[in-house]
């Protein structure tokens, strides 16, 4: 009985997941098809990430092959859909019991600390728990002390990172009433930055018109498909046919197939998405109804298109800028004997675009064109130099996407070389309560400088 427990059903991590999903549920009180309908939904999600990630792993091989043959190069496409879900099966249970607990320590720093940020966007909290479950089994962590360790700096950075970029938000939205909660804060801080370097006098972004027909861009299906279906073709031209036709698509002609596989990497970050938004959909009201509760006028922390409305041609701008960064990385890359980073849409449209926002909010046009591709630089190098620290997951062809998730990862890599595993614990607690103090002297020092600017300006 305590093995079945343990390990066929605490060790599945769909139905542990599940499990939490069906407490809160009843801690909420609903009624009984509710918590039959928000359990099942939450095990059948994580059931639908696996399928994805089969569909899209399929489609990564043929590439990696084709990129190969072509530029006798490992081409690697970062998606965090693709790398968490491959990882499911090695550290799945550790994954969800990081993620849970991770949420818990979330409301508790909301609640005990200046920082009352409850982050909201659900993926996001799963891939970086994801990450930081991979990169503490590296360093011989397992069991309670990687989940309380885990759950310790997943917590840590759900609070922080949102009260790092609240400044610049507020700028954007011109109030408090939300926070970006998305693991590319690295990305949209330099853009912030850079945006205010560059873009003195430099006009807003939404003073120009954009045609409407690019607006099918913010269609992630449609965009994924045609950024791939060109990515293939471009390589299946340097490929040749010879090699396609008879080693990949068993004759087949070459173009169609690279059209077909173009669209089975759309098909199977679609999937991905369904699942991972099927499996979060119940867990993430969960959290926010006993939030609610212990930490009353808490700030909810949004994935990053909260900030789109609030300057939509920066969105085009900045998923533009931040690609044609990422292309120019990737013939960079090899001359500093890094893996060829291929730009991925996924991460470069969302974060690109929110880049744009933020740049925009600090130096107009020049701010969101030169902050945006500095994103794009960072999310190109980051994710080549976190390769290794991901042991064998750095090698299945495919990486993590956003800024902060290989900045997390480097630095608990770093730490990982030079202390053991006990140790290591204590230094990361010391961390997470300097990080707060240091943060919110950053903060209240940002928002007096605010304060000051927004006085000259009415002067």
């Amino acid at each position: 009985m305590v093995d079945l427990i343990m390990r066929d059903i605490l060790g599945t991590p769909a139905i542990l997941v599940g499990l939490f999903a069906l407490i809160g549920l009843l801690l909420q009180k609903k009624d009984i098809a509710n918590v039959i309908s928000g359990t099942l939904k939450t095990i059948m999600g994580f059931v639908i990430l696996g399928a994805g990630a089969g569909v899209l792993v399929a489609s990564l091989n043929n590439f990696s092959s084709m990129f190969d043959h072509a530029f006798e190069i490992q081409g690697i496409i970062p998606n965090n859909e693709a790398i968490v879900a491959l990882a499911q099966d090695a550290f799945g249970a550790e994954t969800a019991m990081i993620m849970l607990f991770g949420m818990v320590v979330n409301i508790i720093l909301a609640r005990i600390t200046p920082f009352r940020y409850i982050f909201l966007t659900g993926h996001h909290t799963m891939f970086m728990a994801c990450l930081i479950a991979v990169i503490l089994s590296t360093g011989g962590f397992t069991g309670a002390t990687m989940i309380i360790t885990g759950s310790i700096i997943l917590g840590a950075l759900m609070v922080l990172l949102p009260a790092l970029l609240q400044p610049y938000t507020r700028k954007i939205t011109g109030s408090d009433d939300f926070a970006v909660g998305h693991f590319g804060t690295f990305g949209y801080l330099i853009a912030a930055v850079v945006g205010k370097a560059v873009g003195k006098n430099s006009k807003s972004t939404e003073e120009i018109k954009v045609p409407k027909s690019l607006n099918f861009l913010r269609d992630t299906s449609v965009s994924v498909s045609l950024t791939m279906a060109i990515l293939f073709f471009v390589v299946a031209l340097f490929t040749g046919p010879a090699f396609i036709e008879s080693e990949l698509s068993g004759g087949t002609n070459f173009l169609v197939f690279s059209f077909m596989q173009a669209l089975t990497f759309a098909a199977g970050v679609y999937i991905i998405l369904a699942g991972v938004r099927m499996l979060l959909s119940e867990i993430v009201p969960a959290f926010k109804g006993i939030a609610d509760k212990i930490v009353p006028n808490a700030t909810p922390a949004l994935d990053c298109p909260a900030v789109f409305p609030f300057a939509n041609n920066a969105v085009i701008i900045g998923f533009f800028f931040s690609f044609v960064a990422g292309l120019i990385s990737m013939f960079l890359l090899p001359l500093m004997g890094l893996k060829v980073i291929v730009p991925g849409l996924v991460p470069h449209f969302f974060t690109g675009a929110a880049a744009g926002v933020f740049g925009n909010a600090t130096g107009g046009r020049r701010g969101a064109i030169f902050g945006s591709m500095a994103n794009g630089l960072l999310i190109s190098f980051l994710p080549a130099l976190l390769l290794p620290v991901l042991g064998s997951l750095g090698f299945e062809g495919t990486t993590f996407g956003d800024s902060d998730f290989a900045v997390v990862g480097l630095l608990l890599g770093g730490l990982m070389e030079v202390l053991s595993s006990n140790i290591l614990f204590l230094v990361i607690v010391a961390i997470v309560l300097a990080a707060i103090f240091v943060v919110a002297s950053m903060i209240k020092r940002s928002s007096g400088q605010n304060d000051q600017e927004g006085k000259q300006e009415a002067m």
